[in-house]
């Protein structure tokens, strides 16, 4: 089978490599889609810990397919049924994992980043993520490049979850890229009165705007004050930072209102994570900042529900499609800001 491997920094391959048997418990997946996620871009630009040329890494955790065969000892599965994979799994006995937390599990693992992922013909489902429910039915009506989608909003999900938004709330999306505008959607799902995203790129916010044309484009000149205009000097409800810049989260302090809730979803790079907040206007003010990382499995089935239910649309996110040889343009594409996102189609 062909698979696109990670041996170091910059040097992804595609390369024909054995397709895998499942043992007992597990399943070999048909990789039909898989979208490219900041993640594999970072792995690409910056390398992989216990990825190198001894020990290559197939990339790809945003994946859907169908059931190509089964190990054995699986009843709920059966060859030829459409899935998509939860990509995390925890350990299955500490008290985060029996909460349903498999995700911030420490000792959690990933398909694409741990351990072998989808951007392959084939990939093989341990029997941890079976027994764990990580593999979901899809709905006949959602396509499989929709379903590959349905990681990345499960983990906007999360953070739609966490900042307790509430019908008529102001709401802030930092980032203009395809999590912001899930982002956006999901804020308006939730009855948000104004949506406002803030992207320093114009063509972006543009483009966000033709996908959810209610939103509020914002610029990236004095946006304090175009803010505070918008709300009449009370700031937003809701203030989501959905790009890796020290500058967004320091900045949403003074984007909230009293009471506001700030989410810190886009992580930042490891040498600028230090960040400088005025904790007086957190305590003064009744702020609460959080952030999000990952999602449940809880999460990733309700996205995939939102999806086959109408309720979100994904098809418009997807900016362009190839095939598993095209993958490392693809990537590189991606490092560079090229579209929203890509998603490898295996026919």
């Amino acid at each position: 089978m062909l698979a696109a491997r990670l041996y170091g920094k910059k040097d992804l391959r595609v390369e024909d490599v054995p397709t895998p048997s499942p043992e007992t418990g597990e399943i070999l997946l048909k990789v039909r889609s898989a979208s490219i996620c900041g993640t594999d871009v970072r792995m690409y630009q910056n390398g992989r810990s216990g990825a190198g040329a001894e020990s290559p890494l197939i990339l790809g955790h945003e994946i859907s397919g169908e059931v190509a065969a089964t190990g054995g000892g699986i009843g709920a599965y059966r060859q030829g049924m459409r899935v998509a994979v939860g990509p995390n799994i925890g350990c299955g006995a500490c008290d985060l994992c029996v909460s349903g937390n498999t995700h911030l599990c420490p000792a959690y693992l990933a398909l694409g980043i741990h351990i072998d992922g989808g951007f392959a013909q084939y990939v093989r489902i341990p029997a941890g993520f079976v027994q764990q429910g990580n593999i979901v039915e899809i709905a006949e009506k959602v396509s499989y490049d929709e379903a590959s989608l349905a990681e990345p909003l499960s983990c906007v999900y999360n953070a739609f979850e966490r900042s307790r938004l509430r019908p008529g709330d102001t709401v802030l999306i930092i980032g203009a890229g395809p999590i912001g505008i899930m982002h956006a959607k999901l804020a308006r799902l939730g009855g948000a009165a104004k949506v406002m995203v803030n992207d320093l790129d114009a063509a972006r916010l543009e483009q966000c705007r033709r996908i959810v044309p209610s939103v509020i484009p914002l610029g990236g000149e004095n946006l304090q004050q175009q803010v505070m205009d918008i709300t009449a000097g009370k700031g937003v409800d809701v203030c989501i930072t959905a790009c890796a810049a020290p500058a967004a989260q320091e900045a949403s302090i003074d984007l909230a209102a009293i009471n506001g809730r700030i989410i810190f979803f886009g992580g930042l790079p490891k040498d600028r994570s230090m960040v400088r907040i005025d904790g007086n206007k957190i305590h003064y003010r009744q702020l609460t900042v959080t952030g999000t990382t990952r999602a449940s499995l809880a999460q990733y089935r309700r996205a995939l529900e939102l999806v086959a239910n109408g309720l979100v649309s994904l098809k418009e996110l997807i900016s362009s499609v190839c095939t598993i040889q095209q993958c490392p343009q693809a990537v590189q594409d991606a490092s560079k800001g090229v579209g929203l996102k890509s998603v490898i189609r295996f026919d």
